[in-house]
């Protein structure tokens, strides 16, 4: 339990071994040091740490421990919900250690734990690279690694986990590792898709694959589209190749600054994503969409770095709920209901998201980690901004809406999305809860590290 009852507090004690490190109740940026992504998250740590090296990480581990705090640790702050409000917990701020070192011709990159995607991708990127991050360079690279990663080239190359080839962390004792296939694979294993459970990562290295350019961008419809977008989407992903991931959206953009002009206060249906390979046989795989005439297409050759962009995901903190699920099929008649609820009539910024999974996501491999592949066929992703708090109860109808259309189909949750309490085990294969509880309880046999979803 946390010693706040005593003289002086937490942070203070912190403080007076961490001058530089610690922020505390009362800092004039202590709201900034808190803050979580999505800013209806509101954390309450005891203090929060911000080390510079894995030294200084190593000992304010240990310094957590010596004064009964449990340690949480987070990169960019997306996906806080679930580890609640961080009573008698010490959070973990890593965004000063950012080296990124990129051995092109091994094709990896090596980058400690505060490093975010935009401090990859655009290096990578001018050496004709590219890594499976996801569809936000804003997001950090080590938690996407760790809770999965679902890129523009998973249905190609599968999981951002699975192409990571060795892993740096502090244990809950404040001893520094580094595990890899050969060395503590146990713990290598589970980290690569069993999240922040186990230590304090604070670097990795993964894979980068040899391209010099994507077929890829985005078609915006109209919002009236929207039924026979996603049926046509739908019935087109049932033979596209592995070589292309696409995602099909409902997009209602607020009237806020922080939208790009072009879109803001808008609403479309819109289908985006990249395809592996040159614009002729590109511009062939996506002509029975474009028979539906979008009111924008940019879809062109770009560069690897242009894949961050594709997707228009917010850079900022912002207000939101969400709901997500992974589903093994998805049935038109689906559509027709989650159109009815946020498609043209609707009158709320709920919006909704479909990602066309299976491909090498699909596939698992003896050397995958804890998260080996993805069930199901298609990911779904409810979002809805929180513009004006009297709007919540109507937010939460249209999610539950959602959520409950694709229930009948429901086979799992992606732990990376899933921004709610759930169940962990739906999270993680059969059979492999046990395995992660036995690495649990053989690196942190007190449950001192505490993570969004925890395997007690």
């Amino acid at each position: 339990m946390a010693i706040t009852d005593r003289a002086g507090s937490v942070h203070e004690a912190l403080r007076t071994r961490f001058p530089d490190a610690i922020v505390g109740p009362g800092d004039p940026d202590w709201d900034g040091a808190r803050l979580a992504f999505n800013l209806l998250i509101d954390q309450q740590p005891e203090a929060v740490a911000r080390p510079e090296s894995v030294a200084q990480t190593a000992e304010i581990v240990r310094a957590a421990r010596d004064l009964g705090l449990r340690v949480h640790v987070q990169g960019s702050s997306h996906n806080t919900g679930p580890a609640g409000s961080l009573e008698g917990t010490l959070l973990v701020r890593l965004e000063r250690m950012k080296a990124v070192e990129i051995d092109a011709d091994a094709r990896v990159a090596k980058v400690e734990a505060g490093t975010r995607w935009w401090d990859v991708v655009p290096q990578a990127s001018e050496l004709g690279l590219s890594a499976l991050h996801g569809s936000s360079p804003e997001i950090n690279v080590v938690g996407y690694s760790l809770g999965g990663g679902l890129g523009w080239q998973g249905r190609k190359h599968g999981l951002q986990a699975n192409s990571v080839t060795a892993i740096e962390a502090v244990t809950a004792d404040g001893e520094p590792l580094r595990v890899d296939a050969d060395t503590h694979a146990d713990l290598f294993w589970a980290l690569r898709g069993g999240s922040g459970n186990f230590a304090v990562v604070t670097k990795i290295e993964f894979r980068l694959y040899p391209v010099d350019a994507f077929y890829a961008g985005a078609m915006f419809f109209g919002l009236d589209q929207a039924a026979d977008v996603l049926h046509a989407w739908l019935e087109w992903t049932r033979q596209a190749p592995e070589e292309v991931t696409t995602a099909a959206r409902i997009l209602k953009f607020p009237d806020l600054d922080l939208i790009p002009e072009i879109v803001r206060g808008r609403s479309f249906t819109i289908i985006d994503g990249a395809f592996l390979g040159g614009e002729g046989d590109g511009n062939e795989l996506l002509s029975p969409l474009r028979e539906l005439e979008p009111q924008m297409d940019t879809f062109a050759m770009v560069p690897p770095a242009g894949l961050s962009e594709i997707h228009l995901d917010p850079v900022d903190p912002i207000p939101y709920l969400s709901c997500h699920s992974l589903v093994g099929e998805l049935p038109a008649r689906t559509i027709d209901d989650v159109v009815a609820i946020v498609g043209p009539g609707s009158d709320t910024l709920v919006g909704l998201e479909l990602r066309h999974g299976g491909g090498a996501l699909s596939r698992t491999a003896p050397h995958h980690g804890a998260i080996a592949s993805f069930p199901g066929e298609y990911l779904t992703f409810g979002l809805a901004p929180v513009l004006d708090p009297a709007e919540v109860p109507a937010l939460e109808a249209d999610l539950a809406g959602l959520a409950g259309a694709f229930t009948p189909y429901d086979v799992g949750r992606y732990l990376n999305f899933a921004e709610r309490p759930d169940d962990v085990e739906a999270m993680f294969p059969a059979g492999t809860m046990p395995r992660l509880r036995e690495v649990k309880a053989k690196y942190d046999p007190d449950n001192a590290i505490r993570a969004n979803h925890e395997i007690g």
